[in-house]
């Protein structure tokens, strides 16, 4: 394989198996100058099984900020691989701001697409795919964590977040009571020995892991929300007094079935009726 051209190369790593890890990932792995890591001991078995006996330097939240110009400057002589510690760099973790900075000062930037435990626990949980929506993790403080479900409940999508063993019964308990009875499947140990994914009510899960919390890496996948109810004729009525008191009946009527799906000629007849009283 010809020499790596400089520059920064994202390089998705196995979220289990490591036979996952795919033959350009590992060539990468074993080419270029240098591989940021988020925890060496966690990387060193995965370039043992790449072959690669290439340098580690740590990149992480705590000296990301410090690091990062050192390592753009590097960017335009060396090529740099760039791992989590397991699955697709960037996912949940402070990789972005690289890949901006290293984009700002005309570097190249390279990915090297693989597992992502997002992805694969959507795959795997029997729940719509064609709309979805990543959490990461939620808050761990009670509040906000509530508040953080009640900016998506309304969302037409399914949900797909990260968690940990110790809080998974919290936070499944919190959407159950954030986003009501919603299919959920929780998946772990995604591409290991002891993969499992579980499927059933928000509620039914919560009481489930609140008996015996799991160990290993976390999916939660949530179904997106049913069809809303059709609205009643007293709140069709209700939304077009109020539409009118601003609006003609026309605006108004087209305002109230844009928020409601009513027909709109329906809505206008009944408009004309309700400013004829």
């Amino acid at each position: 394989m010809p020499e790596l051209s400089p520059g920064l190369y994202i390089v998705a790593t196995p979220i289990g198996n490591l036979s996952d890890l795919s033959p350009r990932a590992a060539q990468i792995l074993r080419d270029a100058a240098l591989v940021l890591v988020e925890d060496s001991r966690v990387t060193a078995r995965l370039l043992r099984e790449a072959g690669s006996t290439r340098p580690m330097a740590p990149y992480h939240d705590h000296n990301a900020d410090r690091v990062r110009p050192g390592i753009v400057a590097r960017l335009g002589s060396e090529a740099i691989a760039l791992v989590s510690d397991a699955g697709t760099p960037l996912v949940s973790d402070p990789g972005f701001k690289l890949v901006r900075d290293a984009r700002a000062e005309g570097r190249a930037v390279t990915t090297i697409p693989g597992p992502c435990a997002a992805i694969a626990a959507l795959t795997l949980a029997g729940l719509p795919t064609d709309r979805f929506l990543f959490l990461g993790f939620l808050p761990p403080k009670a509040k906000a964590r509530a508040d953080a479900i009640a900016e998506v409940s309304a969302v037409r999508a399914t949900l797909i977040l990260y968690e940990s063993g110790p809080r998974l019964a919290a936070t499944l308990t919190a959407l159950a009571e954030g986003l009501g009875a919603r299919q959920a499947a929780v998946a772990r140990e995604i591409s290991k020995t002891f993969e499992e994914c579980v499927d059933g009510s928000l509620s039914a899960l919560a009481a489930r892991y609140a008996e015996a919390p799991p160990r290993g890496e976390i999916v939660v996948v949530v179904a997106p929300p049913g069809e809303a109810a059709p609205a009643s004729a007293g709140d069709l009525d209700a939304a077009l007094s109020e539409a009118l008191e601003r609006l003609p009946a026309g605006k108004a009527a087209s305002e109230v079935a844009q928020a409601t799906g009513a027909d709109r000629r329906t809505l206008y007849a009944r408009a004309l009726q309700l400013k004829d009283r």
